[in-house]
């Protein structure tokens, strides 16, 4: 396996753990910088620089979930959370959130590297290398990006994928289930997060997210994206 060049941010108060899952990573030739609270951990993402981070849900002070909402105003890096919580409502909070993997504690540390070499190449993937235009934005799905004029929309991982799924297949009524296994594939598999990120989409891209005019809502089939707003060009 290759070594894939990264920095990744841990933020994990059990420093043994911390510094096990940092081994591993250094194997990968990975750089990897730690901290023990999220106060610590918004201070270093603060200073840029990170492809990913790995975050612990229980931390002392702010926990895990007010760091995602925190970090998520403003970052779109992947985020891998990984916890000892393994009920239902935390890991469709920390998806809904913002999060892209839910890891539950114990894990075996070489799972979790996969688990991040995965997100790190699936989000560094080229599906396209043409920007796609609608209303104010611009869709970069190369680049991860969401543009409205010239200010950057802030997205997660997860969201864009959604979004670019929708954008790729628009005019195509497209189920949960469909939109689920294009972006999460043999994940958790609940398909109730699909309509959070819808959600949230429409909350940061739609003038009036209860009558949204980008991503429709087919009534029993699921969304769409409305081709009529769709046009494609060069970035």
């Amino acid at each position: 396996m290759g070594s894939l060049k990264a920095r990744i941010l841990i933020v994990e108060d059990e420093v043994h753990l911390a510094d096990l899952i940092a081994m591993y990573l250094l194997r990968d030739g990975i750089q990897v910088k730690s901290a023990e609270t999220a106060e610590e951990g918004l201070a270093a993402l603060a200073d840029g620089g990170f492809d990913l981070v790995v975050l612990d849900i229980n931390l002392p002070g702010m926990d895990g979930f007010e760091f995602l909402q925190a970090m998520r105003a403003r970052n779109p890096v992947p985020v891998i959370v990984v916890s000892a919580r393994e009920a239902d409502e935390d890991i469709v909070m920390a998806l809904g959130m913002g999060a892209d993997e839910f890891v539950t504690k114990p894990f075996a540390p070489r799972v979790l590297v996969a688990r991040i070499r995965a997100l790190l190449r699936r989000v560094r993937s080229d599906s396209s290398s043409t920007s796609v235009l609608f209303g104010p934005y611009s869709l970069d799905p190369e680049g991860y990006l969401l543009k409205k004029l010239d200010q950057r929309v802030p997205l997660s991982s997860k969201e864009f994928e959604v979004l670019r799924h929708l954008v790729q297949n628009a005019g195509k009524p497209l189920s949960p289930s469909d939109i689920y296994g294009a972006v999460w594939g043999d994940g958790f598999g609940d398909l109730t997060i699909v309509a959070v990120y819808v959600r949230r989409l429409r909350n940061k891209i739609e003038d009036d997210p209860k009558n949204p005019v980008y991503i429709q809502t087919i009534h029993g089939k699921g969304y769409r994206f409305n081709p009529d707003v769709l046009r494609e060009g060069p970035q």
